[in-house]
This record gives structure tokens, C-alpha cells and sequence, in this order.
């Protein structure tokens, strides 16, 4: 479906639905994997999140499920888009749609934040940890979410999905994460129960932070979101400080003192001291998230060849796959991490 068409069928749906004419429709880029789109629909901003067209695994890009999700934590204090309408009707759009709130803000895709003052900086890491331990604190029960996950044995049933998927990649060979699966497979922790609201892909690049303040206003891009262990959220976010600015925007190698952004470890600290999880922050959470991101770019690469990438860098970004995977061995084999209980 072109643009043009995309634009004129979209027009007369929102005007049946809103009773006004579609003003505006930019398809926005950073994303590597559902399309997403600034519309205004008369004097109302929206953003409008669809299924990539062409052939897709199953089970991803459920934007049904980021619709669901959303809709539930609309109504609790974890700052999100409010949801608008889910259309499930492949007729409109050709794929699954929904339209949520545009919030005003700003995204930030290097953890470095080099356009922020010293102190904005500390206060809005402080703001990312506080976030991410609200969420964690969620009953997924009371929101309605208790059948969003499969129950238990999150880690074993991710790694799991996510090296099958890596099996059946058209990429090239990357004996490096093929190393690596096996070394979480060796080091998966015990199942202790823990149970949260996860978002799955809980970075700078997805969190909108307020206009001029620094504090997280928003929580984007929930495909990934699932029922899990909350510690897989905390070591996503900690691959900032396990990678460099050369390597997708982490801040490895520069001097935080001097930026004011907190050590990994009083990060953690600060997440372990508001969390509601009795848990322990190991090796294994850092390198896992390593390795599904590393799969995440491994996917992105086959998109591209197949020419379904959201993003239009998606090539560029594809070897960062072996990267990853090197950083995750290196993190489980030096058992380099902080054990914060």
C-alpha cells in the first residue's frame, strides 16, 4: 500500500470515526519495527502504531498486545500514551492498527544525554529508575493483566524463543552468539517466583521525557511487553553501561562523574532500593539482555534484506549483532556485574 493510498483510506476513517478530516499524516523513523505515524485529525494530535506490511514470525508485532497493555496501565500511575481506538480489521490499513495520544515531549537516543546539564542528567536517570520500578510494582492481576505471560520460568521459556528465532535468521553465521546461548543456558538462575509487568525493550530511545524537566512522561513502544521477571528490564536498561557510543548510544568508557550520570552500580542501587523484589541482580540479567538484543538486531537485518524494516538504517545497524553477543560473553565470563540484594 503507498503512502498516497495509506493517506486517503486513513482520511476516511478517521472521519467516519471523528467526525473531522485528517490534517496531517507523517510516518516518523527511530523504530526498527512497527510503522508509526503523526496524524491530526482536526485540532487532536495522534500517533498511529500498524503492523509492517508483507511477512511477519509469529506472534510478533502484536500490536494488539501494545494496544492491551497500554490500556490497562493508562489507569494506574505508570506514565503512558492513552490508548484511543484498536482496529483489527486488515481491510483499512492492510495490517492491524491503533491510534493512542501524542505526547509532547523529548526522546533521547544517546544514553549520554550530552544536551542536558550535569545535574538534569542525574535527576532524569534517577526519574528512568523510578519509572521502571513503578511498573515492577503493578499487580498485573489488578490491571486485568494476569494472563499476558506464560507463568514461570521466564528466562528458560525467552531464551528459548529467542534462539529459535536466531536459528531460523537468514543471517549470516555469528559463532559468537551461538557461544553465548549456550553460556545462558548453563547460567540460568532458579525460578524464585517473581512476577511483573515487563516492558521488554526498556531504554532511553523508548521513554519520552518532559519538555523541559527531567522526568520521564511517557513509556513507548510495548511490543515486547509480556509478564516476566523485572530483573530483564533492569539489565535491558544496564546495557547502557556495558556498551559505548559507537555501539547504538551507550556510555561505556566516558567519564559519568564528570556528566553526572550515576555508576551502573548506584543505579541498581537506586532501582533495588524502590523495588518491591526481593531479587539479585546477576551476570546473567546484563548478558541476557545483550543476547535478545543482539537477536532484536540480528531481526532487523533480515527485515532489511527482505525490505520490511521500519527504519531506514537498518543495515547499518545489523552488525551490531556480533557486537552484542561479544559484550555478553565477555560480561558472563569476567562475572563482571554487581550483586545488589
Amino acid at each position: 500500500m503507498t503512502d498516497k493510498i495509506l493517506h486517503d483510506v486513513l482520511a476516511a476513517f478517521v472521519k467516519e470515526h471523528f467526525g473531522a478530516p485528517l490534517k496531517a499524516f507523517e510516518q516518523i523513523g527511530g523504530g526498527q519495527s512497527n510503522p508509526t505515524y503523526f496524524i491530526t485529525v482536526g485540532t487532536k494530535k495522534f500517533v498511529l502504531r500498524k503492523q509492517p506490511h508483507g511477512p511477519i514470525l509469529k506472534g510478533a508485532h502484536a500490536v494488539d498486545r501494545e494496544y492491551r497493555v497500554l490500556d490497562a496501565l493508562s489507569k494506574t500511575n505508570i506514565p503512558v500514551p492513552k490508548p484511543i481506538l484498536f482496529c483489527a480489521d486488515t481491510i483499512i490499513l492492510g495490517t492491524p492498527f491503533y491510534l493512542m495520544e501524542r505526547l509532547e515531549g523529548r526522546i533521547f537516543h544517546d544514553a549520554a544525554l550530552l544536551n542536558l546539564s550535569h545535574e538534569d542528567r542525574r535527576a532524569l536517570y534517577h526519574s528512568i529508575a523510578e519509572t521502571l520500578a513503578a511498573l515492577h510494582a503493578i499487580d498485573p492481576e489488578a490491571v486485568g493483566l494476569s494472563d499476558f505471560g506464560g507463568p514461570g520460568n521466564y528466562f528458560e521459556r525467552q531464551l528459548t524463543r529467542w534462539s529459535k528465532q536466531w536459528r531460523e535468521s537468514i543471517t549470516k553465521p555469528i559463532p559468537a552468539l551461538d557461544q553465548l546461548i549456550e553460556h545462558l543456558t548453563c547460567a540460568l538462575p532458579k525460578e524464585n517466583g517473581c512476577v511483573s509487568i515487563v516492558h521488554g525493550d526498556y531504554r532511553m530511545g523508548n521513554l519520552m521525557v518532559h519538555p523541559t524537566e527531567p522526568r520521564i512522561i511517557g513509556i513507548l513502544d510495548w511490543e515486547l511487553s509480556t509478564l516476566g521477571h523485572p530483573l530483564a528490564d533492569l539489565g535491558f536498561i544496564a546495557m547502557a553501561w556495558r556498551t559505548t557510543p559507537k555501539d547504538y548510544g551507550g556510555i561505556a568508557s566516558l567519564d559519568l562523574q564528570r556528566l553526572g550520570i550515576p555508576s551502573e552500580e548506584e543505579f541498581i542501587q537506586f532501582y533495588m532500593r524502590l523495588s518491591k523484589h526481593a531479587v539479585t541482580f546477576e551476570p546473567f540479567h546484563i548478558a541476557f539482555a545483550l543476547f535478545r538484543f543482539a537477536v532484536i538486531f540480528v531481526g532487523i537485518a533480515d527485515r532489511a534484506r527482505l525490505g520490511n524494516a521500519a527504519g531506514n538504517n537498518a543495515e547499518e545497524i545489523a552488525p551490531l549483532a556480533e557486537r552484542f553477543a561479544e559484550i555478553g560473553l565477555s560480561v558472563l565470563q569476567n562475572g563482571s556485574c554487581l550483586n545488589r540484594q
